[in-house]
């Protein structure tokens, strides 16, 4: 189901300064309403309905995401699920250092919980993450793994490069298991949409359609496991979201956002 850790479209970044070439880094709060984009029969998926909170903030010392979704699934002739998931995260402006922590609930189901640190020996090189929850475990990551707020600022900074497309590993923790590959596709520079910057100075921006396929970490999958197209602008905020499953779709609208603001470092 839902991954809450990229719901977010990991909004994250790792550089020293808040900046990307273009303009600066926003920290920011989003609140999006979701819903069901689409749907095929065959996946029994009717209904969707739901909000998502994603904070970003700065911490000095790096960046801080914290992530609230509840959401409730309609499916052909069984009851609603109800679908609870939070993420508290930390990751070093060197993007060297991550710890997280996410709770997730399914209907009457137990709560889950996962939470550790995981480290690089240095940029491009790999490390490992230590699992505390649910038992203790380490993993090892592969050279070239990023966490997710490098993973980010490196997808806005080839856009800025004019690059289509490239592909990395992502640790993000919501689950203990090996980074997966993630596929980025990045769409031409869209100038500021006058309409949208009536809104706020931080949607009065340029940006990018993007699309990020998840594959799992092991096997040769030929199929992504989801997939997230976005409108990325060149502050880090996402003004829409849309999640594929594969059997259904949901929409991730833009309802209120307002900017975080930044410590005195």
């Amino acid at each position: 189901m839902v991954r809450a850790a990229w719901l977010l479209v990991c909004v994250t970044l790792s550089l020293p300064t808040a900046t990307a070439q273009g303009g600066a880094i926003a920290p920011h709060r989003a609140l999006y309403d979701l819903s069901l984009a689409s749907s095929r029969a065959s996946g029994g998926v009717v209904g969707v309905q739901g909000r998502m909170l994603f904070e970003w903030g700065d911490s000095c010392d790096g960046w801080t995401v914290e992530q609230r979704y509840r959401m409730f699934l309609s499916q052909a002739q069984e009851d609603e699920v109800e679908i609870v998931s939070s993420l508290a995260s930390w990751e070093s402006k060197d993007g060297l250092r991550y710890r997280f922590t996410l709770r997730k609930k399914r209907g009457d189901e137990p709560e889950e919980e996962v939470r550790g640190t995981a480290r690089l020996e240095g940029a491009g090189r790999g490390g490992y993450a230590d699992f505390t929850r649910p038992e203790e475990t380490r993993i090892d990551l592969p050279r070239g793994t990023m966490f997710p707020t490098a993973h980010t600022i490196e997808i806005i900074r080839r856009a800025e490069a004019r690059e289509a497309f490239f592909s990395r590993r992502v640790f993000d923790g919501s689950e203990v298991e090996k980074p997966g590959e993630v596929n980025t596709v990045i769409g031409r520079l869209q100038p500021a949409d006058p309409e949208a910057g009536r809104r706020g100075k931080l949607l009065d921006r340029p940006g990018w359609r993007v699309r990020l396929a998840f594959f799992p970490a092991e096997g040769q999958a030929a199929l992504p496991e989801y997939e997230i197209g976005l409108n990325l602008l060149d502050n880090g905020v996402s003004s829409d979201m849309l999640i594929d499953y594969g059997d259904f779709t949901v929409r991730a609208r833009l309802k209120e956002l307002e900017a975080v603001p930044t410590p005195g470092c």
